[in-house]
């Protein structure tokens, strides 16, 4: 009986009906990609929005990847800068004593072959001060790096008037250069701690050294992200073992981690509070004893690839979510309440809380509990969503590994956010589903036939 029926069934299924099946389904995805972003066109798409929700202080993002961007938001809301003249704009710091001013790491990727870039891509990376009132924007520091991928400086740390710290991932150094003379006059190599067998690949994107803080005792804090580790170097007797926090491929802890930030013992710690990037998840670690223990943690269902957690001086927590799409304030009993939806965000700050987390408290002294908050439209969702492709989309981020979502998410158009994966990957599967069977079928219609190579011998 059920033979019969999936005969008749096949007798009436033309092959003219399945191709119209599967362009259906194909502008079906089409459709959802398009109503998921609005209709918007790329350009319209990475704008940087014009208005932000209230906030006590002035808020500064950067945008990295598939977009390039500073940009300012006032108390109430409103966008009074934006500077898009890089192609990429990572850490942003804000300048003591020094009103609406910043400085931040930026690279520009170089295309054309110049006396500074025989082999292109190449890349430049800057460091440059910016007046957010005037828009007067001064060069810091600048250099040349061969290469593009795994080039750039994702941060550097100003020490006084003349030197900063700069984390130089090209290299896999951590040095200090006099701005006015150009001169390095303090580097620290990661290849005199750490064998070239871990990590990732070498000469490659090895250590991919994505953060440094100086700290008030003159030691630097620097993150190691592919040795998923975050370690202190006295600049005089080296690398800091027993302070190391996390540990090689020992994801419970650490998961290739960006930007930590230091809050001293007078603030409660020593504390180290972190963007645990691909364990989707901000968190802090308390200093007891000796050894470095978790003490808060704060995720929710729309998290994905955070790359930076500030504590702020009211014991709210900022957090750029990448993957996630947003810049948001978290307070301490683990609510959102702010929120801004912006493309690839890198890294956020509030002027007039001190830089980074300098103004705030640790998790222990506050009295924060670790929370995975369960997101809705009021603060966690985008604002356009589609429930038919949800199950789709929550299926992918289960069973691929983050760092895959986040490469795909990555190297898509910059109109594409991980809404539309669900039918970006339905109309991939449909696609190769039809060219395959359009393919069996020219085959077969000229005598080829395909069996599988390993087969069973009658006897």
């Amino acid at each position: 009986m059920v033979r019969s029926t999936v005969v008749a069934v096949r007798e009436r299924l033309t092959r003219n009906h399945l191709r119209i099946g599967f362009l259906v389904v194909l502008l079906a995805c089409a459709a959802g990609i398009a109503y998921g972003t609005g209709g918007e066109s790329a350009a319209e798409y990475t704008d940087a929005p014009t208005d932000a929700p209230a906030a006590d202080n002035y808020t500064v993002i950067t945008q990295s990847g598939r977009v390039g961007n500073i940009l300012a938001y006032a108390p109430n809301g409103s966008l009074v800068y934006s500077n898009d003249t890089h192609t990429k704009y990572y850490d942003v710091d804000p300048v003591e004593n020094e009103s609406m001013t910043v400085e931040y790491a930026a690279t520009d990727t170089l295309y054309a072959e110049s006396p500074r870039c025989q082999d292109p891509p190449c890349a430049r990376n800057v460091i440059e001060r910016a007046n957010l009132s005037t828009g007067e924007v001064t060069e810091v520091y600048a250099q040349y790096v061969h290469r593009e991928t795994a080039g750039e400086w994702h941060d550097a740390d100003r020490i006084d008037d003349r030197h900063i710290v700069v984390a130089d991932i090209a290299a896999d150094q951590v040095f200090m250069v006099d701005t006015e003379t150009e001169m390095i006059e303090w580097t620290w190599d990661a290849q005199s701690d750490f064998p070239v067998t871990g990590g990732g690949s070498y000469p490659g994107n090895w250590v991919h050294l994505n953060d440094v803080e100086v700290l008030e005792d003159g030691r630097v804090m620097a993150s190691l992200r592919n040795q998923d580790q975050v370690v202190f170097i006295n600049p005089e007797t080296g690398l800091a073992d027993d302070w190391t926090l996390g540990a090689e491929d020992e994801y419970s802890i650490l998961n290739e981690q960006h930007n930590p930030d230091y809050i001293p013992e007078s603030r409660g710690g020593p504390a180290v509070v972190v963007a645990d990037s691909e364990n989707g998840r901000v968190q802090e670690f308390q200093r007891e004893n000796g050894d470095w223990n978790r003490s808060w943690v704060w995720s929710d269902d729309r998290m994905q690839w955070p790359r930076d957690a500030d504590r702020l001086p009211n014991g709210n927590t900022l957090v750029t979510d990448t993957g996630g799409e947003r810049v948001l304030e978290v307070n301490q009993s683990g609510d959102i309440v702010w929120q801004l939806d912006v493309p690839h965000p890198y890294d956020a700050e509030r002027l007039e809380t001190g830089d980074e987390s300098t103004g705030g408290q640790s998790a222990a002294a506050l009295g924060l509990t670790s929370q995975r908050s369960s997101s809705d439209d009021n603060d966690g969702h985008r604002d356009v969503d589609l429930d038919f492709f949800d199950p789709i989309v929550d299926g992918v981020r289960t069973l691929a590994p983050s760092h895959v979502v986040t490469f795909v998410i990555q190297s898509s158009p910059p109109w594409v956010t991980p809404s539309d994966l669900g039918p970006i990957i339905v109309g991939l599967a449909t696609a190769l589903i039809w060219g395959s069977t359009e393919l069996g079928w020219f085959l077969r219609s000229r005598g080829i036939g395909i069996r599988l190579p390993v087969y069973r011998k009658e006897k």
